[in-house]
């Protein structure tokens, strides 16, 4: 590197920047990985509505249960008690009484995992690539072809953000917009590095988390 280029050891985050790493981190992710879970969970065919469908056929509860926190059941029973009786009264009944149902299983399986409840989505929604290979995973018993799709999405983010920080590293000392230019794209590609590196080891307990302070003073 030249004495025009600046010196990846001695350039300090910006404090702004800095205020917003676990903010970036989660960005970065997310346009790697585009996450369709409310799709998934939320949606007339999703699982839990599934669950709730098959519960209602069946006259079943238990086989809800599995969606919700503990301290949740007597809510879903209750909820599902009334379904059960209402639906008996017509087909029109029956239909409002199960989308109900269905609204209240979802909405309590997302507040217990800490994420939003917007309404229920319609079926046949496109949820990308990863999703229906993760389920397809656990129907087949065979996870590779999910390790594939992945690997080659972390490999493609990485290196265009490593692109685009190496094309702006080289940047003359004197022009400070240039420089940010490449705080900017030097920042994005070091946190997804540990964003991805972090979502891979660590455990995963719901949809969201809250993403611990990162400090980054000298990089």
């Amino acid at each position: 590197m030249n004495a025009t280029s600046s010196n990846l050891n001695q350039i300090p985050v910006p404090g702004a920047v800095r205020s917003t790493v676990a903010v970036a981190s989660l960005v970065v992710l997310l346009s790697i990985f585009p996450l369709r879970v409310s799709a998934h969970c939320d949606g007339l065919d999703g699982p839990v509505v599934k669950a709730a469908q098959k519960a209602l056929t069946a006259n079943n509860v238990n086989l809800v249960f599995i969606w919700v926190q503990k301290g949740d059941e007597a809510e879903i029973r209750r909820v599902f008690e009334k379904a059960v009786a209402v639906r008996k009264l017509s087909d029109e009944a029956k239909e409002l009484a199960d989308l109900y149902f269905f609204e209240t299983l979802v909405r309590i399986h997302r507040a217990g995992e800490g994420a939003p409840y917007t309404g229920l989505k319609p079926a046949g929604r496109d949820l990308g690539p990863a999703i229906p290979a993760a389920d397809k995973a656990l129907r087949d018993g065979d996870v590779e072809p999910v390790t594939r799709l992945l690997t080659q999405a972390v490999q493609d983010g990485v290196r265009e953000h490593f692109k685009q920080a190496l094309a702006k590293k080289n940047f003359d000392a004197n022009d400070v917009e240039a420089g940010r230019e490449f705080v900017k794209a030097y920042v994005e590609y070091i946190h997804c590095v540990e964003a991805l590196h972090e979502q891979a080891t660590r455990s995963v307990h719901g949809h969201f988390h809250k993403a611990a302070p990162v400090h980054h003073e000298n990089r």
